[in-house]
This record gives structure tokens, C-alpha cells and sequence, in this order.
């Protein structure tokens, strides 16, 4: 058995909550990390996660500070989003992670160098590390897992984002999910290669 820690346990071995989807997808280990990596994280949709989005970017569209569409938003095109980052990649995992008050109504982040990311404990903020990884599952499928773990930097940030969480975890769980069902349609009708 492979006991060699994870990234994303290097990255946030500490956290608050941790929540973790898993799907088999029909294709080798590779196949189904090179999808998750090239995933356009805009092209994942459902009726709840399409109105999540809506109802989020509402205080900011009142505001008149929305921000203009994004073209895409994927892990193999580096940094997408302000702050977020990749945390790093080997052959069974994609880390990526983000600094930033999420609790709030609207976001604030903080830009944060990679080699800074696991040592980050300024007061007031919060870390957000996720991974995609990989294992045979078979002869000829893979278990793909994406896990999100969450850690606070200190006692006032952790109040407002417990009840923070205890609202939204439904939908990240939605969201985990329905991110994976599109890896996997992408990993399973993506030409062999």
C-alpha cells in the first residue's frame, strides 16, 4: 500500500471541515486526471448550482460591482480566480487552494504565494485546499476523489465560519458532485491517446 502523504496534506494537514465526493470513472488513471485538470469549471451546470451562482453574485450586481464573465476557468491554465493557486500536481493528484474571507457576502481574497500557502496564518482569514486525485479502481477504471478541506486562522474567523457552513454544505456537496459527473463525461468520450 502507498503511504506517501498527499499534497493537499502538506498543503493543510489542520482543518476545520473536510468534505469529499468520489466517482469511478470509465478510463485509466491518466485519462480521468488529465480531464480533471482540463476542466472547464464554467461548463458545470445544474438547475441548483446555476442559481447558487446567480443568488452569490447578486450583492455585487446590486452594488454594480459584478465583475465580467470569466472565458474559462481551468486547473492546466494556472491562476483563474483571485486567489486562487495551484498547490501543485503529481501523477495521482491536482492540488489547487485559495486565501480569502468566503464567509462574507461578498468574497474577499487575498493573494498568497505558493510556498507561502501552508505556513498562511494571518487573523481574519480563512485557507481552502482541494485536490483531485486518482487510484485504480479495476482493471480498467479509476476512482477520481475531489476533497475540500477549510481551515481558519483564528477563533473569530472560525465562529463566522462554522455557521457559514452549516448553511452552504449542502451545496458544496451539490457542486463537488456535479464537478465529477463532468470530469467523468469529459474522461470517458475524450479520444483515447
Amino acid at each position: 500500500m502507498d503511504t506517501k502523504r498527499m499534497i493537499i496534506d502538506e498543503q493543510l494537514p489542520v482543518y476545520d471541515v473536510v468534505i469529499a465526493e468520489h466517482v469511478i470513472v470509465q478510463s485509466d488513471p491518466a485519462s480521468a486526471l488529465a480531464a480533471a485538470k482540463n476542466l472547464d469549471f464554467l461548463t458545470v451546470h445544474t438547475p441548483l448550482l446555476d442559481s447558487a451562482m446567480w443568488l452569490r453574485g447578486l450583492p455585487d450586481r446590486l452594488r454594480h460591482r459584478a465583475q465580467p464573465p470569466l472565458p474559462s476557468l481551468r486547473l492546466a491554465d494556472g491562476a483563474g480566480l483571485p486567489g486562487w493557486l495551484s498547490l501543485g500536481e503529481r501523477p495521482d493528484e491536482i492540488a489547487f487552494g485559495a486565501v480569502g474571507k468566503f464567509w462574507q457576502t461578498s468574497i474577499e481574497w487575498r493573494d498568497v504565494p505558493a510556498a507561502e500557502f501552508a505556513a498562511f496564518a494571518d487573523p481574519g482569514w480563512g485557507k481552502i485546499a482541494c485536490n483531485f486525485s486518482v487510484r485504480p479502481y479495476g482493471a480498467t477504471s479509476t476512482l477520481l476523489t475531489y476533497e475540500c478541506r477549510t481551515a481558519t486562522t483564528d477563533a473569530s474567523s472560525r465562529r463566522m465560519f462554522a455557521r457559514y457552513w452549516w448553511l452552504i454544505r449542502p451545496f458544496v456537496a451539490h457542486i463537488m458532485r456535479a464537478t465529477l459527473t463532468t470530469i467523468d463525461r469529459n474522461a470517458v468520450t475524450a479520444p483515447a491517446g
